[in-house]
């Protein structure tokens, strides 16, 4: 007979005897376990043969980040929004668009109901965003009762405003994981994002001379000043750019240190040599809204303490020209003799001291904000106070100097889109080597036509014109030093006659 190629299917009857043996087998396990364990060791065997049996990943732990909490907003919710921007489905059938009247730029956020699947180290998440709307009902106390902090209304009825929130669900076993490692991540990411649209204000600091406080009015910075723009030696840009790197990332050093966390730069140079320019090229790099104090609209030591604390951290105070803005008293209350003309008389007296003024720049009100850039502006270094200039104060000075062959490039890069010229360029660089010439100068000479070689042209007529001029005004110099010479000695002639 040939051997069969298939197993015999059981029949009922055997099924039924191995059912009635496996029966019998666990009722005799059940009575032995009853009576030979204590019932605190059964409790503590079924628990643990429970825990270890049941998969692991039906346990979910899910985190609510409410829009606020209690009046004031969560910042959590505001971080989680920002990042699931940057994770939403392109498949995605329902999405939120926001735009503020400000903003330069449209907000694309998932809706509600929406859900983001994510994965951190392998751990999958799933986000959701969630919306009640407001719900009213007759109250048992006869008035309504607000719940103001975003849950739900009260068991005696009354008003439940709407919420709005963000779920994450997870496996509870990755719970310290999710909250030690990824919500710093979130966080993290959204100061980035918002970094990264930030629109940089300039505030105009004013000080009201009848009253006390101050005024703060604001606009946009559309200034599009970069260090790529900028008309200046490559070696000290970088330089700039790597002291404030470092500063950004140095806020346990200067709390170690015991320092506020703040960094002075003096700007100094003759006019048109791009101190300006490179004060927007530092708060468009950082993205740090720039202050702009005005001394001449300061009535006192006490309104600049109070248009300090209305400045904000990660900001940029500009003080420009403080060499000629007025005359500054002393520590005493004696005018420093920081102006040219000696007999030069300012519209009025200010009424606030040096002292305040450095109290303000390294005292104990330099440290009512983080992150802060302190920049003075001047033509004329040697004219300020020495208190001014020590370390600690203005930490890094910086001499804007005339426009160099290297700032030359930069600047026929920016305005006429070449980066060089079989013989313009050499002859150019030369007399710009030869003559003092501002960044200012030369970038109005190359605003004046869309012709290349008419540009460079005239620009070459530029520099030897100012050559000459140059030339004749040394002469001058010369010839009037030499005369006044020939009448001090023939006076002196005359006296010893």
């Amino acid at each position: 007979m040939a051997s069969r190629s298939f197993t015999e299917m059981p029949t009922a009857s055997s099924l039924l005897s191995a059912y009635a043996s496996m029966s019998t087998s666990i009722m005799l396990f059940r009575t032995m376990f009853n009576q030979l364990f204590p019932r605190e060791l059964q409790r503590y065997v079924v628990d643990a043969v429970r825990f270890y049996w049941k998969p692991k990943s039906s346990k979910k732990l899910t985190l609510v980040f409410d829009e606020k909490d209690g009046m004031v907003p969560n910042h959590m919710y505001d971080a989680a929004e920002a990042f699931l921007c940057t994770r939403i489905n392109p498949d995605s059938e329902r999405l939120r668009i926001t735009k503020s009247v400000k903003e330069n730029h449209i907000n694309i956020k998932f809706a509600e109901s929406e859900e983001i699947v994510d994965s951190f180290e392998g751990i999958p998440v799933t986000w959701k965003y969630v919306r009640q709307e407001a719900k009213s009902k007759p109250s048992g106390g006869g008035g309504d009762n607000y719940n103001y902090g975003g849950g739900n209304s009260s068991s005696s009825g009354g008003y439940s405003p709407e919420r709005k929130y963000i779920e994450l669900r997870f496996d509870k076993v990755h719970k310290e994981k999710i909250i030690s490692s990824y919500l710093p991540i979130i966080i993290q990411k959204s100061k980035e994002l918002e970094n990264d649209k930030k629109v940089v204000k300039l505030h105009n600091l004013q000080s009201y001379s009848n009253g006390p406080g101050g005024s703060k009015e604001s606009v946009n910075l559309d200034h599009p000043s970069t260090f790529d723009t900028l008309a200046m030696d490559p070696m000290m840009k970088k330089a700039i750019i790597d002291d404030l790197d470092l500063f950004l990332k140095r806020r346990d050093f200067y709390k170690r240190v015991g320092k506020a966390w703040k960094r002075g730069y003096l700007l100094y140079g003759p006019p048109g040599t791009g101190k300006s320019s490179l004060i927007a090229a530092i708060a468009n790099y950082l993205k740090f809204d720039i202050y702009d104090l005005q001394l001449t609209n300061i009535g006192g030591d006490s309104s600049l303490k109070k248009l300090m604390l209305r400045t904000s951290n990660r900001s940029i105070l500009v003080i420009e020209d403080i060499d000629c803005t007025i005359q500054l008293p002393g520590r005493k209350g004696i005018t420093t003799s920081t102006l040219p003309d000696p007999h030069y008389k300012p519209a009025r007296d200010p009424q606030f001291s040096l002292s305040g003024l450095l109290n303000f720049i390294d005292g104990l009100w330099s440290c009512c904000g983080d992150e802060r850039i302190i920049i003075f502006t001047t033509n004329h270094k040697e004219r300020l106070d020495p208190a001014l200039l020590r370390p600690g104060r203005m930490d890094v000075h910086i001499h804007m100097s005339y426009l160099t062959p290297d700032g030359f490039n930069t600047l026929a890069a920016n305005y006429l889109n070449i980066h060089d010229h079989h013989w313009r360029f050499r002859e150019i660089k030369e007399l710009i080597e030869c003559k003092n010439v501002t960044p200012a100068e030369v970038a109005e000479e190359l605003m004046k036509s869309d012709n290349v070689e008419v540009v460079l042209e005239g620009l070459v007529n530029f520099l030897k014109r100012k050559r000459i001029e140059e030339d004749e005004n040394h002469a001058g110099n010369e010839r009037t030093d030499v005369e006044n010479g020939d009448i001090h000695e023939a006076k002196k002639a005359k006296i010893i006659s």
